[in-house]
């Protein structure tokens, strides 16, 4: 012991085991783990959060602009047509990989069949 008044109390020194093991604990098993609900929460408000900026810019970027293709002519506010090029090239990437994805699966299926001939 100490003769500060100040100082803080030492706890007991715990004697060591040796058990011969040194590895860590193991966790305790109430331990909270990722799920896929969690992962949907988690995506459902990054959409939102995305929404939320995507109508801030609509709004403002209300001016009217005329579009040009292929003869037709129409008239729309500026954020709604970008919105909307940013969709259909979103759509077109889709559509190619469900296509790829649909490609790879016909190889595959045709591997299996190859390989449980053998």
């Amino acid at each position: 012991m100490t003769t500060d008044p100040h100082a803080l109390p030492s706890e007991p020194e715990q004697p060591l085991e040796s058990s011969g093991r040194s590895d860590p604990p193991p966790p305790p098993e109430d331990a909270v783990k990722f799920t896929r609900a969690a992962a949907l929460w988690s995506s459902l408000i990054t959409g939102f959060l995305i929404l939320i900026v995507l109508l801030i810019f609509i709004a403002q970027n209300t001016d009217s602009g005329t579009f040009h293709f292929l003869g037709w002519n129409w008239t729309l506010p500026l954020g709604v047509a970008l919105l909307l090029a940013a969709v259909c090239g979103g759509l077109l990437a889709v559509f190619v990989g469900a296509a790829r994805i649909v490609q790879l699966r016909i190889a595959a299926r045709k591997n299996l069949k190859a390989a449980r001939r053998l």
